[in-house]
């Protein structure tokens, strides 16, 4: 359930609310009684910041990410079986995935 900040704009008595989406809001203010208690806006409570798989995956629309990882599956497998030691780790997605 979402926090919702009140405020009343007779005496300035503020609260935090958790309330259901659909709740009714609220407006009688707890502190004086008037009916001047009011829900404010406020900023998200987290940010996306950094490359992580919202920025990376979907950015392009799906066409690039699918092949990326195919290619990079059959590239590990060859340069594997050539015998080099620096080569990508053996998983499904190659090692090139956030998780590797």
């Amino acid at each position: 359930m979402p926090i919702y900040g009140y405020r009343c704009s007779s005496c300035g008595f503020e609260k935090d609310v958790m309330q259901k989406i659909s709740a009714a809001p609220l407006t009688d203010c707890p502190s004086c009684g008037a009916s001047t208690f009011t829900k404010q806006l406020s900023a998200a409570g987290f940010q996306l910041k950094g490359s992580g798989w919202y920025a990376t995956d979907f950015k392009g629309g799906g066409s690039g990410s699918s092949t990326t990882p195919k290619a990079d599956t059959s590239a590990s497998s060859a340069s594997s079986s050539s015998g080099d030691s620096a080569a990508a780790p053996s998983t499904p997605c190659g090692g090139s995935c956030a998780c590797h």
